[in-house]
Formats: C-alpha cells, structure tokens, sequence
C-alpha cells in the first residue's frame, strides 16, 4: 500500500523561540523525511523567522512562506494553498508532537482517508495554572463534543489532519475569524456531510505559555469567537443559538470531579466563564449597533 504525504503548516507570529522548538520536535518524528513537508507560514512577524527556519533546511523539507497580518485562519490557508500533500496536518509553533505523532496520523488517514482527523493535546507547563487551566478547558471541551453516539463535533486546530481535496472544496478556514475558527471549520465540514474521527493516541503537547492578563484577553476574544459563530451558523440553516445548560453544568463540575488539586484553580476557572461570557455580550452589543447587521460580511 503507498503511504500517503503529508504537508505540515505550521502559522507563527512573534515567536521565533517557540516555532524553533516546534521545529526541533518535527524534526525528530519516527517518520521518513520523503513522506512530509513543513510549511511554516509567517503572520507578518517584527522579525521574520527566516533564520529559525533555515537552521532546519538540512534535516527537514521546509518552506516559509509570508503573508500580510491575517491571523491564524488566513494563514492556514496560505499555507494549505502551497502544499504538495494530500492530507494538511494543522498545528501551532507553540506545540511539540510526539516523535510518533504522524505515525498514528498516518494509521488513521489509512483507515478512514475521507475524515477530518483530531488528535490530542496535553499540557507542557505543569507548573503554570494558567496553562493547567486551559488544558482542563480543552478537555471538558473535547469530553463533551467528542462523546456520544453523534460522534464527534469539535476539534481544535493545532491537531488537525484534513484531506487537502475536501478541506479545498469547502473553502478552507473562514479568513474573517480571528478565533472560533476551527468551529466554524469543523461545523461546516459536518454540514458538508463529512465525518470525524477522533485520535486520542496522536499526542503532541502545548507550550503555551499564559499570565492572568493574557489568560483573560485569550477568553474574552474567545466569546467574542463564539457569538460570531452563531451567528454564521444560524446563517447555515443550523438554527438560532441556544446555551447548551448541560456543556455549562459540566463545566461548574470539572473541577471537582477531577485530581484534587484541580479545586485550586476554580478562581482562574470562573476567570475563564466571565472572559467568554463578558466577549460574548460584547461582540453582540457591537452586532446590534451596526448598521446592516444582518449580512453575513458583518457578522462573520
């Protein structure tokens, strides 16, 4: 059987340390260097990476490639528009796959070479609460999304494996987000009629490093992402938003229904549900004060 190809993008901006780690951990997969390609997408850094990556063009195929600023779902589709593979594996600078990780993706795409594929994520900075949080979000997220009988609806875009041709077919990431743009991804490739498989042994980990002031601005945008989801997808047919009290009631419980230290970072965690809800309110405010409100180049 022909093993398949694969094109790694990677977007960075401003973060030249991390994207160099990420790299290193590319560098070091158990897979043959004739069956992938990195293609690290610059957002407009101060400081182009160009020197970070050049230090890996003996030991990877790599290619940089620049953009004005977008954001990560524009840059996601430059990237994908100059890859050679037929699967785009999604990831982020500030993640470290496994050195088996395109292993296990390899596996998967074999046996089911139609799904977006979704692997998982755990928590590089154990000692930092902040990112201890975030990782415990991921998770209720993934366990409340990724189980039950409907399969599973939502992953996030830093383990992402797509078919190039269908990832093409429906447009790509909605340049117009700057968050919530692998919901509004994964939502229309279910509404396409695609399927999803989720990969929990496809491992990477995440370096993403975060104070209460950043922490704070991350979920905030985050709500903002999330009313501007549901807006598009009311667009889609898909019906108006309506809150889903169990995700919520789940929420209030994680804490203590996980390890026992997780109760100590309840004040980050009601940090996180203010953040999203403060966003959320936010961006509707700012929807119903502008004029022609109802398009979809508004509110997307």
């Amino acid at each position: 059987m022909r093993r398949p190809f694969f094109s790694i993008i990677v977007p960075t901006y401003n973060r030249s340390e991390h994207l160099a780690a990420c790299l290193e951990s590319l560098a070091h997969l158990n897979y043959s260097r004739q069956g992938f390609e990195v293609i690290v997408v610059d957002d407009a850094s101060e400081r182009p990476p160009s020197e970070v990556c050049s230090a890996f063009r003996g030991r990877l195929d790599i290619e940089l490639v620049t953009q004005p600023h977008g954001g990560p779902a524009a840059a996601r589709n430059t990237g994908s528009q100059r890859a050679k593979g037929e699967f785009l594996v999604f990831t982020d600078d500030d993640c470290r796959p496994q050195p088996d990780w395109l292993r296990h993706i390899e596996l998967r795409c074999l046996a089911a070479p139609n799904d977006m594929i979704g692997g998982r994520t755990v928590n590089l900075l154990q000692d930092n609460p902040f990112s201890q949080t975030s990782q415990l979000i991921v998770d209720i997220v993934y366990d409340y999304y990724n189980q039950g009988p409907q399969g599973p609806r939502f992953f996030a875009s830093n383990n992402l494996v797509v078919p190039t041709a269908s990832f093409r077919r429906i447009g790509g990431f909605n340049a117009r987000f700057t968050t919530a743009e692998d919901r509004d991804l994964c939502d229309r490739w279910l509404h396409q009629g695609y399927r999803m498989t989720y990969a929990p042994e496809t491992i990477l980990c995440h370096a993403h490093l975060l104070t209460l002031r950043t922490f704070s601005r991350q979920h905030f945008d985050y709500g903002r992402g999330a009313f501007r989801f549901h807006q598009v997808r009311a667009q889609r047919g898909s019906g108006p938003f309506r809150p889903e009290l169990r995700f919520y009631l789940q929420c209030l419980r994680a804490p203590f229904l996980r390890e026992h230290r997780c109760r100590t970072l309840l004040p980050i965690f009601l940090v996180w549900q203010l953040g999203n809800t403060t966003g959320f309110f936010f961006e509707w405010i700012r929807w119903r004060r502008e004029p022609g409100r109802n398009t979809p180049a508004q509110i997307a």
